[in-house]
């Protein structure tokens, strides 16, 4: 298997209840890439990821994850609305600590290493200082930031994060983004779906642009056209894109509504 991790998702078309939520969708992303995911309610973005992770089975088409060793945390999954129960006792530390069982199994006792990485995870993401606070005591951001942090301590090497924007300020969004870079510089494959088309330029290397097909994918100066835009939004869907001296290419973006 190739050691480098990679995504190939080929012909892939997913049936639900007798809907094509997803139909030919194909893409290839190579290792040290951050790739973001866009597009409307409803156009497969959580169906997408399911897809990959094997939640989901597949009409037609294929998914291969390379460069993951057959490991049991080599892909780290944060989903939209974790399965975590937030009223169940569980402290910052626990949620983390989850991910080494991912990693290195359930009935492993806990060794100074899994401890030293969970420590390591948390101070990544600024949490240190909270691991024994309750996780139902953090702010939507904190609570975001504790679920990328067991999904570090997977030691995973390949990174999906479903709208890890939601309920998360602008502040808090940079903190996250600036982790994930740093997985991207790592070599990893991180994709992350969102809803937030603003800074697609500064925050992602590719984009994904997916209304149950891929319409556009490629880095978002190229990808995220106004032709691409009402493709996915439709004719109220607006793009202004401006290049900066040096070639640099800055992507505003808003919607507009009757």
């Amino acid at each position: 298997m190739n050691s480098e991790p990679a995504i190939t998702v080929t012909d892939v078309t997913v049936e639900r209840d007798g809907f094509r939520a997803l139909f030919n969708v194909n893409f290839h992303i190579g290792p040290g890439n951050l790739v973001g995911v866009v597009g409307p309610n409803g156009a497969g973005k959580s169906t997408l990821f399911d897809a990959i992770v094997g939640a989901l089975p597949l009409s037609r088409g294929t998914v291969e994850l390379h460069g993951i060793d057959g490991r049991p945390g080599g892909l780290a999954y944060v989903p939209q609305r974790d399965n975590i129960n937030l009223r169940f006792p569980a402290t910052v530390h626990d949620v983390v600590m989850m991910g080494r069982y991912c990693h290195v199994g359930l009935f492993r006792g806990v060794s100074r290493k899994d401890k030293e990485i969970v420590r390591a995870c948390l101070e990544r993401v600024g949490l240190w200082e909270r691991r024994k606070a309750l996780i139902e005591e953090n702010s939507g951001g904190q609570r975001q930031r504790v679920f990328i942090a067991r999904a570090l301590a997977q030691e995973a090497s390949i990174v999906l994060l479903d709208e890890a924007f939601s309920g998360v300020d602008v502040g808090a969004q940079e903190g996250i983004i600036q982790v994930l870079q740093s997985l991207r510089d790592e070599g990893k494959v991180v994709m992350l779906a969102t809803h937030d088309l603003t800074n697609l330029a500064e925050r992602f290397d590719q984009i994904i642009c997916i209304n149950r097909h891929i319409c556009a994918y490629g880095p978002p100066a190229e990808a995220f056209t106004p032709e691409v835009l009402e493709e996915l939004y439709g004719s109220h869907g607006m793009v202004l894109a401006h290049t900066h001296a040096g070639g640099e290419t800055h992507i505003e973006t808003h919607m507009v509504h009757d």
